[in-house]
């Protein structure tokens, strides 16, 4: 029997070992160049490969990343909002309204967006919202304005709108499988006790919905503070965030090892939040269904 085990336990390590190995080469390897060339110090040119803690000093030290930091936070964190805010009556909707027949292709459908470049949609979106755009274009023909509103672009409300936008898909799957998860004689038992419909969706439905809450607050919010894309083209450059900093530091200054400092310390930070974000939310990870 313990052969048994072990050769079955064989045989799975050799079938994980490739994609492990595969993962740890794409992931790790440039993780721990990055670590790696935050401790070097930056030459005329080269880099100097002698440790040193100088980057980080200038990194804690420095009152625009101090701004950028708590900008990329604040963005990161509304963006995070509204998009949990318009992913869950979706999920909601999908999950209890829509017919299981017809689930598969509601789900299908929200996948579309995905069917373009993450790039192609930030321009459209700086299409639909520029001085000549969608929106302008539309309010003047309708005689409701005479000149093109101009602030729809460039600020953080258009960062905020097309972010959410991006990564809208994201924060509805995974409250739709959470919600596909709750048992419905639950919400049957509140009402039978004599709670109203909101009632039974605030102290049950939402609970149990949690933890699809939480896990799309993460896959949002993580990815939001690193993008590049968005604060550049819809932000106009002038609402930069960390990975704008970290962009002109890497490419436009060519100061490898500053950058990195600025990107390794983005990610702890980013990691401590996130940890503590699971912490104060713990009880609702601990929902059994």
């Amino acid at each position: 029997m313990a052969a048994g085990n072990r050769s079955e336990a064989a045989q799975g390590l050799t079938l994980v070992a490739p994609p492990f190995a595969y993962a740890l080469l794409v992931l790790g390897a440039p993780l721990l160049t990055l670590l790696a060339y935050s401790f070097f110090k930056d030459g005329y040119l080269t880099i100097i490969y002698e440790f040193t803690l100088e980057n980080y000093l200038a990194v804690w030290s420095d009152p625009i990343f101090h701004k950028i930091m708590l900008r990329s936070l604040g963005v990161a964190a509304l963006v995070t909002v509204v998009t949990v805010a318009l992913a869950f009556p979706v999920a909601y909707f999908l999950s209890f309204v829509v017919s299981s027949e017809r689930k598969p292709l509601w789900l299908f459908l929200i996948t579309i967006p995905f069917w373009t470049s993450y790039l192609i949609r930030v321009f459209l979106w700086k299409v639909i919202l520029g001085y000549n755009g969608v929106v302008n274009s539309g309010l003047k023909s309708l005689g409701i304005i005479e000149q093109p509103l101009t602030f729809i672009l460039y600020n953080v409300n258009s960062m905020v709108m097309t972010l959410a936008h991006a990564y809208a898909p994201f924060a509805i799957l995974p409250i739709f499988i959470a919600l596909e998860k709750i048992d419905r004689s639950l919400l049957e038992a509140g009402r039978d006790l004599g709670e109203n419909r909101m009632m039974t969706f605030w102290r049950v439905t939402l609970p149990l919905a949690m933890p699809g809450v939480i896990a799309a607050s993460l896959i949002v919010f993580i990815p939001t503070i690193g993008d590049y894309v968005t604060p550049a083209l819809i932000g106009g450059g002038k609402i930069p965030m960390i990975a704008n900093m970290i962009q002109a530091q890497m490419l436009d200054i060519d100061n490898r090892p500053l950058g990195s400092a600025i990107a390794v310390t983005a990610m702890i930070i980013v990691a401590a939040l996130s940890l503590l974000f699971l912490f104060v939310n713990r009880r609702f990870l601990k929902v059994r269904q």
